[in-house]
């Protein structure tokens, strides 16, 4: 038991054996530290590129030629408007126009004819007074006028005022000769003389006359008066002067 107990020591071989270091354990220590920046070496910092989103700036706002165009063109026409407008009142204030008077004085058939091809053939004569209330307007009657005479939507006959200038305030009597001829002659005829009958046969006496405006010295354009006399006779007897026992005129421009 004792020979079982007893600890024997061990050789240990020189190979076995750990190394020694061969330095210091200072110095190891003080070789493996870190040399700080700046001290011993130049440190270069590095640089990097970094690279922004590009913003593109705000679009400029551009007017088209065509809007532009528009824009000036209404500008200018209603400039043109409220010269035209504050001119025309100024003349109407100045001048104070009125429209001329029309009236119908007699009335005569110098024929009244059924031909053989049953056409109807008419000439009437009408006597006109015209009368021009403007003291400062002056009124030319031009070439182109337009005068006729209608039963119940038939033109019976047509004719032309004469061209003439009528002065201030100045009255005027014109006898207009109208004529003309209608291819139903028999219809009409029968139906005129049935109205005759009655004593009150309808007839339209119709104005078309271009007429030239004269204020003082200046002559302005070309205006149309239009109207209608609305005539009542007692019959269609030719050559004889007939009795007009109503007439209602209205008449209006026409630029």
């Amino acid at each position: 038991m004792a020979d079982h107990q007893r600890i024997h020591p061990v050789e240990v071989s020189p190979e076995a054996q750990p190394p020694r270091p061969s330095a210091p354990l200072g110095s190891i220590l003080r070789s493996e530290k870190v040399e700080p920046r700046g001290q011993g070496q130049h440190h270069v910092p590095m640089r990097r590129n970094v690279t922004y989103p590009v913003v593109p700036p705000p679009p400029k706002k551009k007017k088209s030629c065509l809007c532009k165009c528009i824009c000036w063109t209404i500008s200018l026409l209603i400039l043109l408007l409220i010269i035209i407008g504050a001119t025309i009142g100024i003349l109407y204030l100045v001048f104070q126009p009125k429209l001329p008077i029309y009236s119908v004085d007699n009335l005569r058939i110098s024929d009244l004819t059924l031909n053989f091809d049953l056409s109807l053939y008419a000439r009437f004569n009408v006597k006109i007074t015209a009368y021009n209330p403007n003291k400062n307007i002056g009124i030319y009657y031009e070439k182109g006028s337009h005068l006729s005479v209608w039963y119940k939507n038939i033109n019976l006959c047509q004719g032309s005022i004469p061209r003439f200038y009528q002065g201030y305030q100045n009255k005027t009597v014109l006898n207009v000769a109208l004529s003309g001829q209608n291819q139903y002659g028999r219809t009409l005829l029968e139906a005129l003389q049935e109205q005759q009958q009655t004593g009150r046969i309808p007839l339209d006496l119709k104005i078309n006359e271009p007429v030239s405006i004269k204020l003082k010295t200046l002559k302005l354009r070309k205006v149309k008066i239009i109207g209608t006399c609305k005539l009542v006779v007692d019959s269609l007897s030719t050559n004889s002067i007939i009795s007009i026992k109503a007439s209602t005129c209205s008449f209006g421009l026409k630029l």
